[in-house]
This record gives C-alpha cells, structure tokens and sequence, in this order.
C-alpha cells in the first residue's frame, strides 16, 4: 500500500480548505443600482435611486453562514429626476452633510428552503436597526472570471430612521413613510494587487 507523506497530505487539506472557503466579490457599480419607490400625496409614486454605491460579498453556495454582505451607499447621490426635490431629500431629509453614509452589514447569512436572507444592521443617519433582507443570488463563469448577481427587494419606515423633513415627523400624507427599495448588484473578484516595484 502507497504510503502519503505528511507534506503530501497538508498540501491537498490546504487545497481543500481553499476551495471551501467563500469567495469576495466587489459590487460593480456601474452594473449595480439602488431604487426606491415612495407614495406621494398617497396616489402617485415617486421613483428615485442612489447612484453611488460600494461594497463587498463573500459568497459561499455550499455553506451561506460563511457568506456576509456590506453595502455603503453615498446619501447625496440621491436622484429622482428633479433638482427641486432632490435638494429637499438632500438638505432636509438626509442630512447628507451630517449623514453622507447609509450602511448595511450583516452579520448572518442564511437559507430559508430556495430563499437567501441576510440579516444585520441598517443605519441611516443617526439611527441602526436590525433588518431581514431576502435576495436572490446566482454565480456565472464568464471569459473575465466568475460574476455575481444578486437581487433583494424590501421596506423600510423611513419615520424609524429619522427620515423626516427638517426633524418634523409627519403623517405620510405628503411623502409615505413606507419606502420600497430594490437592489440589483452585478459583482466581481477584487482586482489583483499590482506587482510590487
């Protein structure tokens, strides 16, 4: 019977490891983008996004509680097509000189049946609360490295975040306090480091 040395037998546990080990992805933002959708005057509906947006997922399709997502969306890049309202959001709702940020990281991930759900804090201004997210997520393998995709629709209130004009909390009946929010995220491996001088 063949004998395997020990260092044989380290080297195929280390590749071993490293296969089960979740995979970083960078969000691609310009294939990437963060919708909202919110009641105005409680008929019509206001569409709106924020078009600076970063963050990274460690993807594992084998094992989910070794995967872990964290989002940082730019609070000024809000757009909703009109400057007017857009300078409100920015000024009075946002705060974005105060609140520049909106994070996200979780700090569980996990599978319900086909459903993948990260679970974690939200913070938007001065207030972080724990929130569900239910997403979608696929992996191909392209000509450029293996892409990621994923996709999560939820709500928020935004009276429990502070998300009132000018610190006012109101009734929703000009601005609807539930906002939906729709990401579609395109993600990459992270580009090499560059080769040392």
């Amino acid at each position: 019977m063949r004998k395997v040395s020990v260092v044989s037998f380290l080297v195929l546990l280390s590749a071993l490891v490293a296969v089960a080990q979740a995979q970083e992805f960078k969000v691609d933002p310009v294939h990437s983008s963060a919708q909202f959708k919110v009641k105005h005057l409680m008929v019509s509906t206001v569409v709106g996004r924020f078009t600076d947006l970063a963050g990274t997922i460690l993807y594992d399709a084998q094992d989910p509680a070794k995967s872990r997502v964290e989002a940082v969306v730019k609070t000024a890049s809000i757009d909703t097509e009109n400057a007017t309202r857009d300078k409100d959001l920015r000024d009075n709702y946002f705060e974005v000189t105060k609140y520049p940020e909106m994070t996200f990281k979780s700090t569980k991930v996990e599978k319900r049946g086909d459903q993948w759900v990260a679970i974690g804090p939200l913070t938007i201004k001065d207030v972080t609360k724990n929130i569900e997210v239910p997403f979608e997520v696929n992996a191909v393998d392209s000509p450029r490295g293996k892409i990621l995709g994923a996709s999560a629709t939820f709500k928020v209130n935004r009276h429990d975040y502070h998300v009132n004009k000018g610190g006012v909390i109101d009734n929703g009946a000009v601005v609807g306090s539930d906002i939906a929010i729709e990401l579609n995220v395109e993600a990459r491996p992270p580009a090499p480091a560059p080769a040392a001088k």
